[in-house]
């Protein structure tokens, strides 16, 4: 929970759903897919959050009804979907900028994570189209898409995710 203090969000004891959003995030290194885990804005080790081993063998986590103490953020991830959950008591859109630092990895337009090499290409799209401003902006609104992507590209740039298990 220090992370989500970190980037300027209030941890609660449950999900609040006055603002209740997703948005999906990709990350490719060479063209390669990069896992965002599940559990970023949530205390993992807080006994009243659930744990649920998925198929691929990846954790999810979730199933709070209430914890005795701030368990989750108003700005996290259940699963390794790269679904990014907003579900919030106030209508203030998060951004992208207050994810990674709840992520604990740096963003900058020119700095991701340990990728910091001038001589490595970052380029940045939302729903498919090339964004050139600062990432950490990036305002996290409902069914946006967002691919990073770090050295050489996928042969195909997503434009949109599967939202169905939001």
């Amino acid at each position: 929970m220090e992370r989500t203090v970190a980037a300027g969000l209030q941890p609660g004891p449950k999900e609040f759903f006055t603002n209740h959003v997703h948005a999906h995030v990709d990350v490719f290194v060479d063209g390669k897919a990069i896992r965002i885990p599940g559990g970023i804005g949530i205390d993992t080790a807080n006994p009243d959050v659930k744990r649920f081993d998925e198929p691929d063998g990846s954790v999810a986590w979730g199933g709070i009804e209430m914890c005795s103490t701030p368990c989750i953020s108003p700005l996290h991830t259940h699963g390794a979907d790269g679904i990014i959950h907003t579900e919030s008591r106030t209508q203030r859109p998060n951004n992208l900028g207050e994810f990674f630092t709840e992520w604990g990895v740096p963003l900058t337009d020119s700095c991701i994570g340990e990728y910091c090499d001038p001589d490595t290409t970052i380029a940045i799209y939302v729903d498919g189209e090339p964004y050139t401003d600062d990432p950490r902006g990036i305002e996290l609104t409902d069914r946006k898409e967002i691919a990073i992507v770090i050295g050489t590209p996928p042969p195909v740039i997503p434009t949109t995710a599967d939202f169905s298990q939001a």
